[in-house]
């Protein structure tokens, strides 16, 4: 009989020629645990989703609970179902009153696509504005929205009238015009490497979209749940968006992501034609009750009020003279080093240490930290000891 690692490479499609090749059996918390005991401390969170852990013992018991009662009913918005209406409430309740309009679909890129198209229609507009180093998805529409040429030329033609212009640049905001139905922007950028921009750009940004009547669209696809030390990381810039996306870190392990606005906005996809945005698998009953569970952890357990202080000590822990600088926003982080080849290493290393870290597509020199929210003052101590000494091992220093 064929392995796991065998089945993998032979039939499962993959999208580079250099997998990580980690066989994991279980995870719990941070930690994940291979077929011979191998454990690895998960610094990224499957990418900005186990936001409250792997396997979060609420999370499995809404899970567990939710499998009891019944899976997918009919395709969103036909039939009453408990899940989706609860957690629809309870996103309302963590934003400012009037974004309260929730539309439940499967994943990030399928959140961008529904703003966006909610954008156009509503607007009566064509032009979307989106920023340089942007990564908001690999569909078509997303795609079209991504910062980097690079990994858009082999699909051209994209979607027309995407244009693209400077991050947290204010001589930019010019090409906001009345003929834009919309700009796209993460609150923070992930892909690019942490950037984070300024209060007074983003209050710029806010009253330019308002000023010709443009909505703004913030992707909070891996900056949301918490990540930054908020629920939403657009808080902490005093703006409200017009539209939020979201997925990720919201389903504790479960697929499901969102899209959220006024009910003025969002009930111009009802007519004209109606049906205006359609999803099979959007407000999965099992995913919707994961995702309810993870926002109540996360409020429950007051992890939102612990995030500055795990960043801190990440930074305190992490110097070194081949570390060039970290960007954070939370527990959102960038570490700097000089080049590809030696963070490439030094990741190679770390696994090797039982420390899953990785780089950002659009900033291939910096590794990315971000693990759960739930992550213990002593496991970060572990972690960084052990990324320091993968450091020393490569620089020889």
């Amino acid at each position: 009989m064929l392995s796991p690692r065998q089945l993998f490479l032979q039939h499962q499609a993959q999208t580079t020629d250099f997998p990580l090749l980690l066989e994991v059996e279980k995870a719990k918390g941070v930690f994940m645990y291979g077929p011979n005991g191998e454990r690895y401390l998960d610094l990224i969170s499957g990418i900005g989703v186990s936001n409250v852990g792997h396997r979060h013992p609420k999370v499995l018991q809404a899970i567990h609970d939710q499998l009891d009662k019944y899976l997918h009913l009919m395709v969103y918005g036909e039939i009453v179902q408990t899940p989706p209406a609860q957690l629809a409430h309870a996103l309302a309740q963590t934003l400012p009153a009037g974004l309260d309009n929730v539309y439940f679909v499967s994943s990030g890129s399928e959140a961008v696509e529904g703003a966006c198209k909610l954008a156009k229609r509503y607007t009566g507009r064509t032009e979307l504005i989106a920023f340089n180093n942007a990564y908001h998805g690999s569909t078509h529409g997303s795609l079209s929205l991504n910062g980097s040429e690079s990994f858009k030329r082999a699909f051209r033609p994209l979607l027309p009238d995407v244009r693209h212009i400077q991050h947290n640049v204010l001589e930019d905001l010019h090409f906001i015009t009345s003929r834009t139905a919309a700009v796209i922007l993460e609150t923070v950028q992930g892909e690019a490497g942490v950037r984070v921009p300024s209060l007074e750009y983003m209050q710029a940004l806010r009253e330019r979209c308002t000023e010709v009547g443009a909505l703004l669209i913030l992707d909070e696809i891996q900056s949301g749940f918490g990540r930054t030390g908020t629920f939403w990381a657009f808080e902490q810039f005093n703006v409200v968006p017009d539209i939020l996306t979201c997925a990720k870190g919201m389903g504790g392990g479960m697929p499901i992501g969102a899209f959220i606005s006024r009910q003025e906005i969002m009930h111009s996809l009802k007519n004209d034609p109606m049906l205006g945005h359609i999803t099979t698998f959007g407000g999965h009953p099992v995913s919707c009750a994961a995702s309810l569970a993870t926002l109540r952890v996360i409020q429950e357990e007051d992890l939102l009020t612990q995030v500055n202080a795990k960043a801190n000590l990440f930074k305190e822990r992490l110097v070194h003279p081949a570390i060039k600088g970290i960007r954070n926003q939370g527990l959102m982080m960038a570490v700097e080093f000089e080049s590809f080849d030696l963070l490439k290493a030094i990741i190679d290393n770390a696994i090797l240490k039982g420390i899953l870290t990785d780089w950002f597509l659009f900033c291939d020199n910096s590794m990315r930290v971000a693990p759960p929210l739930t992550i213990t003052l002593a496991e970060i101590d572990e972690a960084c000891d052990l990324i320091m000494k993968a450091i020393e091992e490569e620089v020889g220093l």
